[in-house]
């Protein structure tokens, strides 16, 4: 039996159509025995980033930005100026972002804060340049990168899908601008192996909108039906990554299960992700087999 494809019929039809998937002849295995998921000749794998590639443990969100606005005010008076007092500074910024956060997630339209950020500082006469202005967006949010943590198949698994020649790129939902997120990225050794990122404060949309996700597919020079998306939230990745057209992968790290009614697939660790996008020696065999008795 077929597993339901994206251009399927109601909620239970079941079709040996390849929805206008190029190369429907591979063939996955995925849940339980006897089951076969049709996916297309998979080009790329894109990824979401907090709590998908980079786990974060919990923390006091108040206390964490309380540091970063305390580091940004020595750096600030490290390079001479005189920077508003810690406590002043953390209460304006903290109540700016957290509306700004508000209102963005209500227009689905993203913002940078660290223009928020340089927008305070000149009501006291402070002027970024633009390396001084990444330093501070990277002050703030160092105490946030260091509950993060990167699971020991992460990179690995990575590496091995590149190496069987997949593109390989990133879309994240984020307020903090691309260069400070890449040195998290850096630092976790996975910047090289995501050459394509697209940070949400670096183009103006939000997931779910297919758009931000066909930025991506365009720097890959793939199409949505050659390409696989994996996160963490069902509204943001699954139903965006499916709205561009692309097939979806739901990481959910205590998921019991077979399946789940709106991803295509779910995983609870990123080294699981081969066996769904890399077809195996056997499902190639049994790929064929099935294909010839379609044929008669």
């Amino acid at each position: 039996m077929w597993v339901r494809g994206p251009c399927s019929r109601g909620p239970r039809r079941w079709s040996r159509r390849s929805c206008g998937w190029p190369n429907a002849d591979r063939l996955v295995a995925a849940g339980h025995a006897g089951a076969k998921r049709r996916i297309v000749m998979v080009k790329a794998v894109l990824f979401d980033l907090g709590d998908t590639l980079i786990d974060f443990a919990p923390m006091d969100t108040r206390r964490a930005f309380a540091e970063g606005t305390d580091a940004v005010h020595r750096l600030l008076a490290e390079r001479g100026f005189d920077p508003p007092a810690p406590d002043r500074f953390f209460r304006r910024l903290f109540r700016s972002i957290r509306w700004a956060y508000l209102w963005a997630k209500f227009r689905r339209r993203e913002f940078n804060f660290v223009d928020l950020v340089q927008r305070e500082l000149r009501r006291h006469g402070i002027h970024l340049d633009d390396a001084l202005r990444l330093e501070v967006g990277w002050r703030l949010y160092e105490p946030v990168a260091r509950h993060g943590v990167v699971a020991d198949d992460v990179v690995s698994t990575l590496n091995h899908l590149r190496n069987a020649g997949l593109r390989l790129g990133l879309v994240s939902n984020t307020f903090v601008p691309g260069p400070v997120m890449d040195r998290q990225l850096a630092a976790a050794g996975l910047l090289p192996l995501l050459p394509v990122r697209i940070y949400s404060a670096d183009v103006g949309l939000r997931k779910p909108d297919p758009r931000i996700f066909r930025l991506a597919l365009d720097r890959l020079g793939v199409a949505g039906a050659e390409a696989v998306f994996v996160g963490d939230l069902v509204k943001a990745d699954i139903l965006g990554a499916r709205k561009a057209g692309m097939v979806s992968v739901l990481r959910q790290p205590f998921h019991v299960g077979r399946g789940h009614r709106l991803a295509g697939h779910v995983i609870r660790r990123i080294g699981e992700l081969p066996a769904i996008v890399l077809p195996r020696d056997d499902a190639r065999a049994e790929a064929s087999r099935e294909l010839a008795a379609l044929r008669v």
